[in-house]
């Protein structure tokens, strides 16, 4: 665990009086509502950003740290260092060291390839959040494509909610003793490569890591106290081999994520693959809408530790291109294997005046398979509302 709070006040002081450019931010309160026993949830956030430039722009520091205090559960009470990172800007390449965020990906149901950055399943439940990940990052920018190589030395454990935690199941998880296939435990070397170019209308990724996974097996532990079930998390090492594709043809956009993952658990491929189709001023309106549609894939069937072991996912995104930009995200997706378990999402958004976002989230979940991790959540559909100020 990174102590951060004494280093990021440090830092914040530091940056100060160094005459930072740009401080910006955002700060916010959120409402969880869950139906099905009336609980509610209520947290707020806050997210500074720091930068601060010089070697005209050749040299920069991000400082971004996140903070959440919640009044339902604690470890949703937490504070990480998104970002904290120095970038040096060359000729035809760049090298950043520090603590940072990495993104790789183009569908929307799920993100196969993203693998740098460890998922912040405390902060919401469409794996979209991440924990800042110390790392040094080399990247070579050439005709032929850029090239990212990767030094990961410290890891990052997944994080998982209290006792009072909501969208985790009913099964308590004991973070304070995991468990590792490395001797190195969280200190083991991980290393990574991407490259990507575009070819004409074509975006083409190829990936390699090599290091622990950042998708912990759960391993079913007995209390000898109570008798009661726990689990606990497990991090084996594992090689995995990435390709993300995305074509944009006209009002089409095809995408692709692949992967092929070996290592102590079992070897197995996956993939999501879609498209995205727009309708440019539908209904003679400035309003455009994209229609999706993704196929789920694992190779290990019923036995993954996932929902998209064989689904489909269906859904739209409207955006109604106003000075408010307002968006709207709705879909479902479908198990092929069963057709009790889907999961459905709607998020909209707004701004107001120059500061102000409103933001709406809802998520039920359903399945009549004790085994099927919907099943695990049927309890926990939930309404969301968030109010944030952005500096």
């Amino acid at each position: 665990m990174i102590k951060a709070p004494v280093v990021a006040i440090a830092l914040i002081c530091a940056a100060t009086s160094l005459h930072a450019s740009e401080i910006s931010g955002r700060i916010g309160a959120e409402s969880r509502y869950f139906p099905d026993d009336g609980q509610l949830q209520n947290s707020v956030l806050f997210e500074p950003e720091i930068y601060w430039s010089w070697n005209n722009d050749h040299d920069s520091i991000v400082f971004k740290p996140f903070a959440r205090a919640d009044d339902l559960d604690s470890e949703r009470s937490h504070f990480d260092i998104r970002d904290l990172h120095w970038l040096h800007v060359g000729r035809g390449w760049e090298l950043r060291t520090g603590i940072s965020k990495v993104y790789w990906g183009v569908t929307e149901s799920q993100h196969l390839v993203d693998i740098i950055n460890q998922t912040d399943v405390v902060e919401s439940v469409d794996r979209e959040e991440k924990l800042g990940q110390p790392m040094v990052q080399l990247t070579f920018i050439r005709n032929w494509g850029n090239l990212d190589i990767f030094v990961l030395p410290y890891f990052r454990e997944r994080n998982f909610g209290g006792s009072n935690a909501r969208l985790q199941g009913p099964f308590q998880i004991d973070t304070d003793n995991p468990r590792y296939e490395s001797s190195s435990e969280n200190k083991h070397i991980d290393y990574a490569l991407r490259w990507n170019q575009y070819f004409g209308d074509w975006d083409i990724g190829l990936s390699y890591f090599n290091g622990t996974s950042r998708d912990p097996n759960l391993l079913p532990q007995i209390n000898p106290v109570d008798g009661r079930l726990f689990l606990t998390p497990y991090y084996p090492l594992i090689e995995q081999i990435g390709l993300d594709v995305q074509a944009t043809l006209g009002s089409w956009l095809w995408k692709l994520e692949a992967i092929s993952r070996s290592g102590l658990d079992q070897d197995y491929s996956a993939m999501t693959v879609g498209f995205e189709y727009t309708f440019i001023g539908v209904f003679q309106s400035g309003l455009d809408l994209g229609l999706l549609t993704e196929f789920n894939r694992d190779t290990r069937g019923l036995s993954a530790p996932t929902p998209f072991q064989k689904d489909v996912f269906a859904g739209g995104r409207l955006t109604l291109n106003d000075a408010q930009s307002t968006e709207l995200l709705f879909g479902a997706s479908f198990d092929l294997d069963d057709s009790s378990s889907y999961s459905g999402l709607i998020e909209a958004s707004r701004r107001f005046g120059n500061n102000w976002k409103l933001s709406l989230d809802a998520w039920i979940f359903n399945s009549n398979n004790p085994l099927d991790l919907n099943y695990l959540l049927r309890d926990d559909d939930f309404a969301s509302i968030t109010l944030e100020y952005f500096f």
